[in-house]
């Protein structure tokens, strides 16, 4: 009898809306993940303090863990000490992208449910079954359960630095490069694309760069949740980070390697690297809607926008594959040589046209 269907592992619980963070408790009851409130909340020392005044009360059976860094080792430290405690019915991660990857890491660590609370939508890490930790070779992606709940209050999301907002839009438009690298190691190697991860990567680009909206809007704010949540399931969907992983992240991780104490924010890095990845594969219609698009939104499109020279980001490129061994995007097919970066990277000034820098040099 042929497979009727497959079971994709997801939240049980998602919620982005307005307000969303008042019914937390109401929430892990519902979805039978936490009735007694016995939790281990993993927080910030910026907004998740902020947020631990609001919750205490209504959270009176919970225990407090200040987070502070993103590291292997503060994720180790973390689920040593939930795990001399007491006994938790689920680990929580409030706040930023750091705070949930090393949350998601301590859970699995003790083999713990997660339940993610974002404060900010700076990338796609937030519902996917990796966590991406700083160790001492530069930074690891490590794999995890995807969270078992995941909460967006947009209100929590409004307060937060718009530019950590930002940065999930160039994350989410990055899906798009990302899967075309995937087709075309499928056209040149035979690797085995998964139809469901990959349409729902790209559809949930597509919803960010054709939507009209601004980061001010709720609107705007609930599709692009909704894309990097998606973009999180597309990942436990196919078993990898390959839906939303491509010639794009591994310039970013390249930049990350290089140059650990200049590198801008992750959404902001991915992008610039989709522009220049969708002009490489000679998609310069797509190459300039991303550019206008990351511009509309005020972010980055060229290296010289977050400080790096043109000698710097030809650098960045040529190291990029070495970021991420055994996976073919564009970069790896194209081989280029310095020169043929360069001369890329000029095109590519030309068609979308040179920035003026931002103010804050993209810090």
């Amino acid at each position: 009898m042929p497979v009727l269907t497959r079971l994709i592992p997801s939240p049980v619980a998602v919620d982005i809306s307005r307000g969303a963070l008042d019914d937390l408790a109401g929430v892990l009851a519902d979805q039978r993940i936490s009735g007694s409130g016995a939790l281990a909340i993993a927080i910030s020392g910026g907004s998740g303090l902020a947020l631990k005044e609001k919750l205490s009360p209504v959270l009176p059976d919970a225990d407090w863990y200040p987070v502070t860094d993103g590291t292997i080792d503060a994720a180790v430290r973390l689920a040593e000490e939930m795990k001399g405690r007491k006994r938790y019915d689920a680990v929580v991660g409030l706040g930023g992208g750091k705070i949930i990857d090393v949350a998601k890491y301590a859970a699995a660590r003790i083999g713990l449910p997660m339940v993610a609370v974002a404060t900010n939508l700076s990338h796609d890490g937030l519902c996917s079954p990796v966590s991406i930790l700083d160790n001492d070779n530069g930074r690891g992606s490590y794999g995890v359960p995807t969270p078992i709940a995941m909460l967006i209050d947009l209100d929590v999301i409004r307060d937060a630095p718009a530019r950590f907002v930002r940065s999930g839009i160039g994350d989410a438009l990055s899906n798009i490069s990302a899967v075309a690298d995937w087709e075309l190691s499928h056209q040149v190697n035979g690797e085995t694309v998964d139809g469901l991860a990959a349409a729902m990567a790209r559809q949930a680009g597509e919803a960010v760069l054709r939507h009209p909206g601004n980061v001010t809007e709720d609107a705007f704010l609930t599709v692009l949740a909704e894309a990097l949540v998606l973009s999180g399931i597309s990942m436990s969907i196919s078993g990898d980070t390959r839906p939303s992983s491509g010639a794009c992240h591994e310039i970013s991780h390249a930049f990350d390697l290089l140059y650990p104490q200049r590198s801008a924010l992750h959404g902001e890095q991915v992008g610039i690297g989709a522009v220049f990845a969708m002009h490489l594969r000679g998609a310069h219609e797509e190459a300039g809607l991303f550019a206008d698009v990351l511009r509309r939104h005020d972010l980055p499109v060229l290296p010289g926008d977050i400080g790096f020279t043109v000698d710097e980001f030809v650098a960045a490129v040529q190291y990029a594959p070495q970021t991420r061994p055994g996976r073919f995007t564009i970069l790896e097919h194209l081989d280029l040589p310095e020169d043929g970066v360069r001369d890329a990277y000029s095109a590519l000034v030309k068609a979308v046209g040179a920035s003026g820098g931002r103010p804050d040099g993209g810090r």
